[in-house]
């Protein structure tokens, strides 16, 4: 369709292509809540062994699986360590406090934070005025970071120190696929200081939905339940399975090629005076610039865009965020580059 937009809003907006739906259509399918579907058990095991833990559980979005995260790792009046801007905490409709009773604090800049900015949120204990800290979380690729891969090294630091004091990890990895293949790390590596970590399907992997849990038995037992609670329990879960298993063998290694056309998309954009964008942000499928002093505001930006067939999301007053994905390719791209430095003047 020549004159179909060209879509930068987010990752989630691909469509299966056809080789998903066929697979879609082709899955084997029974009763997850009996342990009989046979696809989803198939990906559960698939996702583990990925992720070097014991156990996985599929989840019908990413905002439920770090809900149930929280709901296992912490208990009602709790604090939670976040980097700035998490998604936690800027994305979930206030579930964290809704659903898991805890506050959040964010720390560090962009997203990204060190071992010495967790060690000074931490409350301090014995002290009953204040909240335990009972988990931290990181959010790796950081959305509103730009698709930040964060430091493997640093998570380790953190992920110790909070170890030694008691503290539960949780990794926020709704595209740590994309981090993955950005830091040519395995995703076993990146996960295993984490006690729990979320995967996404419905992003890089084009899946038309799902997320999944993964860590050790008895925590995954812990989410189960609280799977169920949520309003979670599903019944043939193999169609949507299916399509995650088929994104996981196939759509991986190709989410290089949305790393490429990002940064295509921020050099366009950095060489236009009107944006602010620190190229060394823009690592993975993520490109979240500033417009400068005298330019027009995002919402404009972003209704002249559209008119022009460039679709973008305002992610403040003078911040815009483009996402790359499988349905957009390099030419679309680098015409989206084009019309957003001819709106920008």
């Amino acid at each position: 369709m020549p004159d179909a937009p060209i879509d930068l809003r987010s990752d989630t907006v691909t469509r299966p292509t056809p080789a998903m739906r066929a697979a879609i259509a082709a899955a084997a399918v029974g009763d997850e809540q009996y342990g009989e579907d046979p696809t989803t058990n198939a990906l559960q095991e698939r996702c583990a062994a990925l992720l070097g833990k014991a156990a996985a559980l599929w989840m019908p979005s990413g905002t439920m699986a770090n809900q149930v995260a929280l709901r296992v790792l912490c208990r009602p009046g709790d604090e939670v360590i976040t980097g700035r801007e998490a998604h936690a905490g800027w994305h979930e409709t206030g579930g964290a406090a809704a659903n898991a009773g805890v506050q959040i604090v964010e720390v560090g800049s962009g997203g990204l934070f060190s071992c010495d900015d967790f060690l000074a949120a931490v409350k301090p204990t014995g002290l009953p005025v204040f909240p335990p800290t009972t988990l931290v979380q990181i959010e790796n690729t950081h959305n509103r970071g730009g698709g930040l891969v964060f430091p493997q090294d640093e998570v380790e630091r953190i992920c110790a120190a909070a170890r030694a004091r008691g503290i539960a990890r949780f990794l926020d990895g709704a595209r740590l696929w994309n981090a993955a293949v950005a830091s040519g790390r395995s995703e076993a590596e990146l996960a295993a200081p984490f006690d729990l970590v979320a995967v996404a399907f419905s992003k890089g992997l084009g899946a038309p939905g799902g997320s999944l849990l993964a860590g050790s038995r008895e925590l995954i037992a812990l989410a189960n339940r609280q799977r169920r609670m949520l309003g979670g329990a599903m019944r043939q879960t193999g169609h949507y399975t299916a399509a995650a298993l088929y994104g996981i063998e196939h759509h991986r290694a190709r989410l290089a090629e949305d790393h490429a056309h990002a940064r295509t998309l921020a050099q366009a954009l950095a060489a236009s005076p009107a944006v602010q964008l620190d190229l060394a942000t823009v690592q993975t499928n993520i490109v979240v610039f500033r417009l400068a002093p005298g330019a027009p505001d995002a919402a404009t930006l972003v209704a002249r865009a559209r008119e022009r067939g460039v679709l973008l999301n305002a992610f403040a007053a003078r911040t815009v965020r483009a996402v790359t994905h499988l349905d957009v390719s390099a030419a679309q791209v680098a015409r989206a580059g084009l019309i957003l430095c001819e709106l920008l003047g």
